[in-house]
């Protein structure tokens, strides 16, 4: 019987390290995911297939597609394809880091390491903004219903679907904005957590409420603050049964739907955005049947 990886309904760890991965010319990576079905715990050690490894293997899976960059309408934002995406979770940064190294060296072969990001939990899951993260994250079977696929077949059932997107925080910019305009822009004050009921319509609260999208827009945020030297914000995770409920709320962010524009763009750009299929496990290993693995 095929279950999720564990670490997607598991709670943000204290410490993480996201490693993306690009795929080497002319290879059909299946050595290195066949080691990695025994390597990967799916808690300590969670995997996203891109959909450039799918095609090199000759498979597809259905739901899996690029990175949207546009809506027809508001802002553009970036698409940066990667064929395999692997979020260790853990306590000890020296720890992640000798688990890269063998992950990498799995790899090899077949695949280049073309990022690291290291996360981290901040003042108790809060963004480097102050503000806390995921407040809305649907809880229990409401978390299992949002984030894993269910009746779809052998290989699919259990899997999962991830966006993920690094976000850079303009700090001077954030600083400079009094507390109210700073509250204004979350939807929430950082005080106390509670939403505002007079919010603007452009408060990121306002334009990501999921109740509020027809259908439902529930996605399990697993985000983490990121800092490289001077430079953070923050790794954006969001798991789904698929891509719909993200993009939903992707679409009214950048004002597509109605011209109004999510305030967290006054002091914070993603670079990056990718998406991924994250395999069930099955006796403790990651089941690649969906891939013929």
């Amino acid at each position: 019987m095929a279950d999720p990886q564990p670490g997607i309904l598991a709670p943000v760890p204290k410490l993480a390290r996201y490693l993306s991965f690009s795929l080497k010319p002319g290879v059909a990576p299946r050595r290195g995911l066949t080691q990695l079905k025994g390597a990967a715990d799916g808690d300590k050690f969670v995997v996203g297939i891109g959909q450039a490894t799918v095609l090199a293997l000759g498979k597809s899976i259905a739901g899996l597609r690029p990175f949207p960059t546009n809506f027809g309408a508001g802002l553009v934002l970036p698409s940066t394809s990667a064929a395999l995406w692997c979020w260790l979770r853990g306590q000890d940064r020296g720890e992640l880091l000798h688990r890269s190294k063998s992950i990498c060296e799995i790899l090899s072969a077949e695949f280049n390491l073309d990022g690291v990001i290291d996360g981290f939990s901040y003042a108790g899951g809060r963004d480097l903004t102050g503000y806390e993260d995921g407040t809305e994250n649907p809880q229990g079977k409401k978390a299992v219903d949002a984030a894993i696929v269910a009746e779809q077949g052998d290989g699919m059932d259990g899997s999962s679907f991830v966006a993920v997107q690094l976000w850079v925080h303009d700090f001077k910019v954030f600083d400079a904005m009094p507390s109210e305009a700073q509250d204004n822009a979350i939807g929430r004050r950082k005080s106390d957590n509670e939403e505002l009921k007079d919010a603007p319509a452009s408060s990121h609260v306002k334009r990501t409420a999921q109740e509020s999208f027809e259908p439902e827009a529930f996605i399990l945020r697993r985000s983490m603050p990121w800092a490289d030297g001077m430079r953070g914000g923050l790794n954006f995770v969001a798991f789904g049964k698929s891509f719909d409920a993200f993009e939903a709320q992707l679409k009214r962010m950048v004002g597509a739907e109605d011209g109004v524009t999510d305030a967290l763009f006054q002091f914070t750009v993603p670079v990056a955005g990718s998406y991924f299929w994250c395999p069930p496990m099955s006796d403790g290993k990651l089941d690649l049947r969906a891939l013929e693995l």
